[in-house]
């Protein structure tokens, strides 16, 4: 392994880059985070200024970087326009191995996420697209930690469609992997909890570990929409995840378990209800 070798995690303050972030400082890998808010740096040696949409912040990124971390811009459908030039820059200055932050939901024919992932496969020397299935972390860090804690609700247009669930921990392990070991992995993978899960379960399950009585109200698509508009989501990306949820609920798009977490980092994936269990103080009335 050479460990004299620099990661790039753009996503500075995502769920995954902070926890990938971590593991390469235990295992001894020098990296650099990215912040787009230059004013949020504390630590110059570890951290830069970072903008998808400032092509000036792409090369001072880049100084002595061998493998990069690709977390998306959020809300943009279409984050080839400025990933490409981003990934073509990054090819030319050196870096050899990229790994691509993408969703199960999303193959590589499809939207967004779709034609970086067509990229990488093409260009890249060695690559990895992490597909992972919705993240445990909604609940607790997300959108439905909310409506959990004030409503005991979770809200969703999915109805009874089943979702692999898993944790940003083991999202952030198997991406490791695909950073640090020797050889390149060169794939996707489709990344799992143990149980595919509906909302209604995950709603039972949540009651369970805290005595509070939790449930799922399934709402109409249009909604949905609305819910993510007031988010913040521009018009056409909020209509995309409320397709997604429809996708869940009609087609089973998210109905999915695989061995990934298991066959990559050699170590199971968390289930729900131990995550449930190690959270439970999240959604208790004192936690609130």
């Amino acid at each position: 392994m050479m460990k004299q070798q620099k990661v790039l995690i753009t996503g500075g303050r995502g769920k995954t880059g902070t926890r990938i972030a971590a593991r390469l400082r235990q295992l001894g890998w020098s990296y650099t985070t990215t912040f787009r808010n230059a004013q949020a740096i504390t630590d110059p040696a570890n951290e830069v200024h970072f903008d998808w949409y400032d092509s000036s912040t792409f090369l001072p990124a880049l100084q002595n970087i061998d493998r990069v971390y690709l977390v998306a811009p959020v809300g943009d459908l279409e984050p080839i326009k400025v990933m490409k030039p981003f990934i073509e820059l990054a090819l030319e200055k050196g870096v050899q191995r990229f790994v691509l932050l993408s969703s199960a939901s999303i193959s590589e024919n499809g939207p967004v996420f779709g034609p970086v992932h067509q990229l990488l496969k093409k260009q890249a020397p060695e690559w990895t697209v992490l597909r992972p299935s919705y993240f445990m972390q909604n609940f607790t860090e997300g959108q439905h930690a909310a409506t959990i804690s004030l409503q005991d609700l979770i809200i969703s247009a999915a109805g009874h469609g089943k979702i692999g669930f898993v944790t940003a921990e083991d999202i952030a392990e198997v991406a490791v992997r695909a950073l640090v070991d020797d050889h390149a992995h060169n794939t996707e993978h489709i990344i799992t909890g143990p149980d595919s899960l509906s909302y209604s379960d995950v709603s039972r399950i949540v009651s369970e570990v805290t005595g509070r009585k939790i449930e799922h109200k399934s709402i109409e698509d249009h909604e949905l929409t609305r819910s993510w508009l007031a988010l913040g989501l521009g018009k056409e990306y909020a209509e995309f995840m409320t397709e997604l949820d429809r996708r869940i609920r009609e087609e089973g798009s998210e109905d999915l378990i695989t061995d990934t977490v298991l066959k990559v980092t050699r170590k199971p994936p968390m289930s729900f209800i131990d995550f449930a269990k190690e959270h439970a103080s999240v959604w208790t009335k004192e936690g609130i």
